[in-house]
């Protein structure tokens, strides 16, 4: 049987180098480190690592051995910062995914402050990842909520979608353009324009929205020749390497060379919506409720 203390040993073993090294860091003997490798290779019953006098090598097998087993020893360490964490009076952590379109406004940031208040024993573990990929990780369990913009292109049948509010869509050009000098401007005329967000085909989201809006115009968005479909597109948008049509509240984490042009109304519609999984845990249920409930209350933020 593989003990916790071998996926430990391996995992330094290989992230300091050598043997030598991971012995002092692990202060125990460099023999006695050596045994334990070699008692994990005999029970997984292949050669993980190859040395000579200076460095070590993974094999193929190794390879995958340590990639697995840094995942199981982030989880467990997981597992036991959550178990602390409800040992201490908490009722637990909920994970809180968020689009790269969706940004957490200060007012989004507000509701979170006032719902942690309304939740004493929650804490929020907060990190990004795409409209398309978040059902996926909610209803595999690697995650519990997730903040979306429609549409996604994938239905999960034990995800709960609820939709929040509508946000206004702009385009965003570089000073440097010569469209920076209007004030608002239409689908049809950015026809000739390099875009530097194009859809995936195995993703939806605002990438997917905006290709459609376009369609709709008679035209798929041109291909700038460099793309980014996460924030740092304004960094590309800023070098003057083509525009985007992205949500009204990127202003809010635009560098300064970004300019925004308002599209009709009709045109720059989008939405902004949680998920759930319909099986969720009390506390994530409850948690999501109120969410949604403060967010109908306060009309979208």
């Amino acid at each position: 049987m593989i003990s916790i203390k071998q996926f430990r040993y391996f995992v330094e073993i290989v992230d300091a180098g050598s043997y030598s090294r991971a012995a002092e860091k692990l202060y125990i003997a460099q023999s006695a480190l050596s045994r334990q490798i070699k008692e994990l290779e005999n029970e997984v019953q292949a050669l993980l690592l190859t040395r000579d006098a200076r460095h070590i090598e993974l094999t193929p097998a190794g390879q995958v051995f340590y990639e697995r087993s840094k995942r199981i020893l982030e989880d467990i360490d997981e597992t036991v910062r959550q178990t602390r964490h409800v040992g201490q009076g908490a009722q637990g952590i909920i994970r809180f995914l968020h689009s790269s379109s969706v940004t957490l406004t200060p007012a989004i940031g507000a509701l979170l402050h006032r719902l942690l208040a309304q939740f004493p024993g929650v804490s929020l573990d907060i990190s990004k990842d795409s409209s398309e990929n978040q059902a996926a990780d909610i209803e595999e369990g690697r995650a519990d909520l997730g903040l979306v913009r429609l549409p996604t292109l994938r239905k999960h049948a034990n995800i709960i979608v609820r939709e929040l509010f509508n946000e206004k869509l702009v385009v965003a050009v570089s000073q440097q353009s010569p469209l920076a000098a209007q004030a608002s401007t239409s689908i049809a005329a950015l026809r000739d324009q390099a875009f530097v967000s194009i859809p995936h085909k195995d993703r939806g989201g605002l990438s997917y929205l905006v290709a459609g809006m376009c369609l709709a115009n008679g035209f798929f968005p041109k291909a700038a020749r460099a793309l980014s479909r996460k924030t740092t597109q304004l960094h590309l948008i800023e070098a003057n390497l083509g525009i985007a049509i992205v949500p009204d509240s990127m202003r809010l984490v635009a560098p300064p060379g970004v300019r925004f042009l308002d599209l009709p109304e009709e045109e720059s519609q989008s939405t902004v919506a949680l998920i759930s999984p319909r099986a969720a845990s009390g506390m994530v249920a409850a948690f999501a409720d109120a969410f949604v409930r403060e967010m109908v209350a306060g009309d979208g933020l």
